[in-house]
């Protein structure tokens, strides 16, 4: 057994490559941890498909944490002083409310036995939808710069 000291402080470039021998249609899979010792701490090497991503927790919080980052940053821009607020603040209010959401939702599904067959709540709140929550966030954090063209037009003209 490899001691995992080593392959975390191993270079991902300096691995011996075993997928060079071997097809390229070949049903081996090749595990390869991050060269940075917390990240391959912290982030599994491997995917677990049966985790939920497109949840209504997932779009009701990704959605809100969108809106509201973007009405903020834009409200704040008009300061002397403009304050920025970030994704990171969204990345980490939404965890609690994540859980919440999971403990409260019903589980009961919708359209049972149908083709649209859902629920509100498939299970534990997940890394998953906590990523995609912060693609979302960040997506509202920048502010539209045709407002800047509106603004000067009000000031000015």
């Amino acid at each position: 057994m490899e001691d995992i000291s080593d392959s975390i402080t191993l270079s991902l470039l300096d691995k011996p490559s075993s997928s060079t021998t071997e097809e390229p249609n070949s049903s081996a899979e090749i595990i390869e941890n991050s060269p940075i010792e917390q990240v391959a701490l912290t982030v599994p090497v491997s995917d677990d498909p049966s985790l939920p991503v497109l949840t209504f927790r997932m779009c009701f919080l990704g959605g809100a944490c969108c809106i509201i980052l973007s009405f903020l940053n834009q409200f704040f821009w008009y300061r002397t002083e403009p304050l920025s607020i970030t994704s990171v603040s969204a990345q980490i209010a939404v965890v609690p409310l994540g859980h919440l959401m999971a403990a409260v939702l019903p589980t009961r599904p919708f359209f049972k036995g149908k083709r649209w067959e859902f629920t509100l709540n498939p299970g534990p709140f997940n890394v998953k939808e906590h990523v995609l929550i912060t693609i979302f966030a960040n997506s509202g954090t920048g502010s539209v710069y045709a407002i800047r063209i509106v603004s000067a037009v009000k000031t000015f003209y």
